[in-house]
């Protein structure tokens, strides 16, 4: 006599689910030269732009297993990448070629405390004047490559 919990040789175990593979990619370019607390708080503010301007990039909200909120992320990995001042710059100029979405920060920003002068900052800088200390890209996978040829990535 069989119970459920038997197991036949005609079991087959499940199949995994397949990984997701992404078309896209998010990715951060830093300049090398920056201390730890400078990387961090670049990163972050570089990848929060892309949100808000490109929605799909965001998943869908979290909730634990006691039904508690919580927000969104990315629905994909942030690639992390670091260069030298001159590689900000021919990246920063292939995004801009390839109309890419990019968000970038620049050396001034370290000295201002709020969004507005941030911008002020930003705006009062010619494009090729930029003294660029990280940039955030996003688009299909092969374009971001291009951008960031000859960046290595972040240890």
């Amino acid at each position: 006599m069989s119970t459920e919990n038997d197991s036949t040789e005609n079991d087959i175990a499940p199949e995994p689910p397949e990984p997701i593979r992404f078309d896209t990619k998010i990715a951060v370019l830093l300049r090398e030269d920056l201390e730890t607390w400078q990387r961090l708080n670049v990163t972050a503010f570089l990848v929060s732009g892309l949100g808000s301007h490109v929605p799909e990039v965001m998943g869908e909200p979290y909730e634990d297993a006691d039904g508690t909120p919580y927000l969104p992320m990315f629905r994909q990995p942030v690639l992390v990448f670091e260069g030298d001042k001159q590689m900000l710059t021919t990246a920063h100029a292939r995004a801009l070629s390839r109309a890419l979405p990019r968000s970038l920060f620049t050396a001034d920003l370290f000295a201002t405390g709020n969004d507005r002068d941030n911008r002020a900052a930003v705006r009062a800088v010619p494009r090729d004047g930029l003294d660029l200390v990280g940039l955030a890209v996003y688009g299909p996978k092969n374009g971001v490559d291009k951008v960031l040829k000859g960046a290595r990535m972040h240890p």
